[in-house]
């Protein structure tokens, strides 16, 4: 583009040097200052405009004049003005399209991998209009409501999910984004548990609500039966401490009954001959062995992973009460023999009863520290609590002054012992700290207890 213009510059120089009539072509220059401005920065075009106003006046056939020569200066950069101006233009709008074009490509992308993934998706994913129909749904929407392939759309969410009905999307509602557990219905009228993550939002075409589901009720019987299983358990161990005791007490009454035995008196007496063979038959229910109905599974288990989930389950509650936790967890632990459940319960119930003795203290301070020998793990939880007055009787069941039934540290040792391992308290001389013992497991070869 300049050499061309630099052509025609030529050639209207020697036009306008060739006719000598009164004739001027230097407004032939407009021409080529259209075509250097887009080319040229500000400057240069102003030393173009500056020698195209000078071949002009050179071969003016009329006489010099400032006005004139002013006239021509800003005729001749007004033009090369323009084009500049118009070049930019183009780029601008060419760098804009480009990215108009490169940000569409870019959400045609972004939505063909939504689409792909929302299509595949395990969980069922659809859309709710401000009127309450469903506008869009997954595949695992259909198969979790039992309604055939695109049948979902246009039905009404309050017959599938009618807690849904409750948080209709609207111009005036506030904006939500949260999560509810609640009952919903399939297409057959079979009821499940679903748990949905649930928000609404605002498009051109009005609100709308966007959830997500899953149906919770594998997990919600698992839930169930694993409660049950902890109470029977508790239960059974409860009920053994009870014969524990009533056997020691019906041994005690034996002794007594055998001593009167040897007076006279009572040898015809068919009450007292009544009273012995009850305390007999009471001795032989108390000394009966309960069996469980469920074995305890003993298994090689990452204690570090179950410190994490109490790290989970505590840390929330224990910040809200104002009580600092410390961590001083090996880098890497071995794995022990242990029930992770019944381990995790050890773990919550010591440390919930060091929340319990932190409450009111000046000074509130947790901490959890883990130490590995040739043939244990042992994780320690230490507190700046008021300390334990008897030791002696910690782990006696029906504790005395206890918050609950006093039996949550006998329960501890005896969930502990039943995959060979202990709960022990060490003296401290500030605050307490309790001891949990673990075998490690290339040590034992338990597998079923």
């Amino acid at each position: 583009m300049l050499l061309r213009a630099g052509i025609l510059i030529a050639v209207i120089a020697v036009l306008d040097w060739h006719f000598e009539d009164n004739i001027s072509f230097g407004f032939l220059y407009l021409f080529p200052m259209l075509m250097g401005g887009g080319c040229l920065s500000l400057l240069q075009m102003t030393a173009l405009a500056a020698l195209c106003t000078g071949l002009t006046e050179a071969f003016d056939p009329f006489p010099w004049a400032m006005q004139r020569l002013v006239l021509t200066f800003a005729a001749f950069f007004g033009a090369g003005f323009f084009g500049f101006s118009a070049a930019r233009s183009r780029r601008l709008s060419d760098q804009h399209l480009k990215e108009v074009e490169r940000e569409a490509e870019l959400r045609r992308m972004t939505e063909e991998q939504l689409d792909f993934l929302i299509a595949n998706s395990p969980a069922a994913i659809f859309t709710v209009d401000g009127t309450g129909n469903v506008q869009l749904a997954n595949q695992a929407a259909h198969q979790l409501l039992g309604v055939e392939r695109g049948g979902l759309q246009g039905q009404a969410i309050g017959q599938y999910f009618p807690a849904l009905t409750s948080v209709p999307p609207s111009n005036t509602a506030p904006f939500f984004h949260t999560e509810m557990e609640c009952q919903a219905r399939r297409h057959d009228n079979h009821v499940f548990l679903a748990h949905i993550w649930f928000s609404t939002y605002q498009t051109k075409s009005g609100p709308r609500l966007a959830a997500v589901v899953f149906d919770a009720s594998d997990e919600l019987r698992d839930r169930a039966e694993f409660n049950l299983q902890q109470i029977l358990t508790g239960s059974k161990v409860l009920v053994g401490a009870l014969c524990h005791e009533i056997r020691n007490i019906c041994g005690a009454i034996a002794v007594v009954h055998s001593k009167l035995a040897r007076d006279t008196r009572f040898e015809s007496n068919e009450d007292f001959s009544a009273l012995g063979s009850l305390v007999k038959g009471l001795e032989k229910m108390a000394g009966l062995e309960l069996r469980q109905t469920t074995q305890t599974v003993a298994e090689s288990t990452n204690v570090g992973s179950v410190l994490e989930e109490l790290r989970i389950v505590i840390e929330s509650s224990f910040q809200e009460s104002g009580i600092s936790i410390g961590w001083e967890q090996a880098a890497s632990l071995p794995r022990v023999w242990a029930d992770r459940q019944s381990l995790l319960q050890i773990f919550l119930n010591i440390a919930k009863n060091s929340q319990r003795a932190l409450e009111g203290r000046p000074r509130k301070e947790f901490t959890v520290r883990t130490q590995v020998d040739s043939n244990s793990v042992m994780v320690r939880f230490i507190d700046s609590g008021p300390g334990v007055a008897n030791p002696e009787r910690l782990f006696a069941p029906f504790q005395e002054g206890a918050q609950a039934s006093g039996l949550g540290l006998y329960l501890s040792r005896t969930f502990a012992r039943a995959f060979r391992g202990d709960v022990d308290y060490e003296p401290q001389l500030e605050g307490s700290c309790f001891v949990v013992i673990l075998a490690l497991a290339g040590n034992h070869t338990f597998p079923n207890l």
